[in-house]
Order: structure tokens, then sequence, then C-alpha cells
């Protein structure tokens, strides 16, 4: 089973790139980030025609996440607790059950962003059970973390920044600490798998990004083969983002 996640930075501007993307990589699942769009705006019908059935939530704001999937989807939550912005969806696809996250930026230090990030992180925590995760479960998206210093291009240039201080990566830490595995791609370009570069001029082609979508998976499952996307970061208006693609094994004698 194939499975992804993409922060497509407008699902609107990214249209004919995610189309095209899905029938040429065919994911059975997906998870989406940042689609910026109202429920009532969101592509149904053009992501059916491929044969992806699709979960959303959104504002037609910033935020807006989705689960997509050609392998059935059965709805399992739309809010993480106490946080009713849209930033978390969850389905059963298939075999597996899928979340998609966006993490809060968290903007600067001391500012209250940064608090609540803190916050949404640990309350996704405390969504999953004490016992142990579940099995057959990914939690992936846009964490908006970078959990070592070896998952940015440059340490030095995030002085005094989100996304690579301790508090966050302890965060992410405790997310993995409950049982998941840090889903590891394949080496990118100057052997670092980056999922994000900023637009400005230069910063993709040098590779000065950062690993900041993540794929958690529950130990049951086996990956054969994990990879970020770089192909899908070219080209004529992309996402600042690409995709994060894994192939996962499954053993359907286990249930």
């Amino acid at each position: 089973m194939r499975i992804a996640t993409w922060n497509v930075n407008s699902i609107g501007a990214r249209l004919p790139r995610l189309l095209d993307w899905l029938v040429t990589r065919e994911p059975d699942a997906v998870a989406l980030q940042e689609t910026k769009a109202a429920d009532s705006a969101f592509p149904y019908q053009q992501l059916a025609d491929l044969g992806y059935q699709a979960l959303h939530v959104g504002d037609g704001r910033w935020n807006g996440v989705a689960v997509l999937s050609r392998v059935g989807l059965e709805p399992v939550a739309t809010e993480l607790p106490g946080h009713p912005e849209p930033r978390y969806a969850a389905a059963k696809c298939g075999p597996l059950t899928i979340t998609s996250v966006y993490v809060p930026n968290g903007r600067a230090l001391g500012d209250p962003h940064y608090d609540y990030k803190l916050d949404w992180l640990a309350t996704l925590r405390r969504t999953l059970p004490a016992t142990g995760t579940p099995s057959r479960q990914v939690i992936m998206g846009d964490f908006n973390v970078a959990p070592t210093d070896d998952d940015v291009w440059d340490m030095t240039a995030f002085a005094n920044s989100t996304h690579v201080t301790e508090p966050e990566r302890a965060a992410v830490r405790a997310l993995i600490d409950t049982g998941l595995v840090d889903v590891p791609a394949r080496p990118g370009k100057n052997d670092r798998p980056f999922t994000y570069w900023d637009y400005r001029a230069g910063m993709f082609h040098q590779d000065r990004g950062m690993r900041i979508d993540l794929v958690l998976a529950s130990p049951d499952l086996v990956i054969s083969d994990a990879y970020v996307d770089r192909e899908a970061r070219k080209g004529k208006l992309p996402s600042d983002h690409a995709p994060v693609v894994v192939d996962v094994e499954l053993d359907e004698s286990a249930g």
C-alpha cells in the first residue's frame, strides 16, 4: 500500500499538479495540509474522477487538511479536542488509519502562537492511548518541527527561531515515545531528505531546506521504501513542500 503526505500550500493553486501527481505516483492514501479551501470549494469531484474519496476540513483561510483514499474511507475525526481550527483529520483507509496533521507554525519565540503550538502538540500526544499506539496507524503531515540539527540545512540560520527549539523537538519526541516510528526517507540531494524549501531564489536548487514533513507510523508496519518526491517541488507554481511517499507492506493474515 502506498501512502503519502503533502503540504500543497493551497489546493486551488496546486490542483492541476496534484491531479497529475496522483495519476503518476498512484498513492492509495494521501494526507494533505494547508489546503486553504472551504469545504464547499474542495475539489471532491475532480478527485472522485480519479477514484479518490476525500475527507476534508477547512475554512477557506490558511489552514485546511484532508485525507484522500482509493481503498475506502471511513471518517474517524475532524477536530483535535479543544482545538477547533481545521488542522486535524483522521480516517480509516483500507487497513490503515491515516491522520493528517498541520501543526501550528509558532511564528516566533515569545509569541502566544509558540505556546499554542506546544499545547497543540501536547494535546495530540494525549489523544494517543497511554497503553501504546494502536496497530496499523500513521500520523503524518507538516509538523513545523525539524526533529534534529541534521534536519535543517544550517543551524546557524535558525538561531532564535521556531521549528528547532528544544521544547518543540521534545514535543515530537513525546509523540514518538508512545511507540511510533519516525519513518526515515531515502537520502535526497546532499544526502539529507529535506521536505521544505523557502520560495526565495535559489533555496531549493541549493538544497537549503528543512525536514518538517514527518511520517510517524505504528511499529507493526513494514516499510519497504520511503522517499521525498523532489520532482513535485520543481517546475511552474510548485508548493514550497515536496511530498513524502511511503510504501507499506501489509500482512493480510494479521488482519
